[in-house]
């Protein structure tokens, strides 16, 4: 840890990107980095998880790094805020004496309460509840909370015209060419299409990654064509693309149509 801790002091010294970022300028990689630990995590392969919790790490590395640069606090402080923080939600373990056996249920309970406990004092929101996670998910976990309380559409109308609405304002937007100004609508935009979706039922996240989904299978297509052409996929001109695109999505509906018979 101290040869890590010490790489990264050269790097903000000494490199210009390094030099560049921000605590919110690695926010997005700090994300990035957790969507590949729990990949690699379903690989199996133990030496991609290896590698992927170093690259985890690093951003909780860097982040202290620049925090200890502005005095705030640095990597020592955050290793001892965590460990307090397990001893303190442990009791059962740490305290083992003044807890009779627990189980699995009575622990997750027993996290709760003392969770709840560090609160006390500190301003709450009811949207503490939902927990930060990908941002459709979060959009969908708080629009539902606050409906329970009224806020909300009466009907899919009119979260469809809020919709709208936000679309003629990203265009306004564009218009101008403002960056901050696009960068807002844009996110209005995808903030009230997730509400239509909840209105109906649809989870924005599901719809999402299905659609990803689709366009891996579609698009890895073009390349396993591509390669029986004898050609790079980078060879190819965007009619071609969108020629065996379209071959694409016939022959992938046609599996999904396919359903074989379970004595075949």
């Amino acid at each position: 840890m101290e040869q890590l801790l010490a790489v990264m002091k050269e790097l903000r010294e000494k490199c210009p990107w390094d030099q560049k970022q921000t605590p919110e300028s690695l926010t997005r990689y700090a994300i990035e980095e957790a969507y590949e630990v729990e990949a690699a995590v379903r690989s199996g392969q133990s030496d991609d998880v290896r590698d992927e919790l170093g690259d985890l790490l690093l951003q909780v590395v860097f982040q202290s790094q620049m925090y200890s640069e502005q005095g705030a606090f640095d990597f020592q402080d955050v290793v001892q805020a965590i460990t307090d923080k397990l001893i303190r939600r442990h009791p059962h373990v740490f305290q083992a004496e003044q807890f009779s056996a627990l189980n699995a249920d009575d622990v997750a309970t027993l996290w709760k309460q003392i969770k709840q406990q560090e609160k006390t004092g500190k301003s709450a929101s009811r949207l503490d509840e939902v927990k930060h996670a990908p941002a459709l998910s979060q959009a969908d976990e708080i629009q539902k909370n606050v409906a329970k309380i009224g806020f909300d559409f009466p009907d899919i109308e009119g979260a469809y015209g809020k919709l709208e609405e936000e679309l003629g304002e990203f265009k306004e937007a564009l218009a101008g060419k403002k960056s901050d100004e696009i960068f807002d609508e844009f996110g209005d935009c995808l903030f009230s299409l997730v509400n239509v979706g909840r209105k109906i039922g649809i989870s924005s996240e599901m719809a999402l990654l299905s659609t990803i989904h689709k366009f891996r299978s579609r698009f890895a297509y073009i390349e396993a064509q591509a390669t029986l052409q004898q050609k790079h996929v980078e060879d190819l001109s965007l009619t071609e693309m969108d020629q065996l695109w379209e071959q694409a999505k016939q022959q992938l509906k046609q599996q999904a149509e396919y359903v074989p018979h379970p004595k075949k």
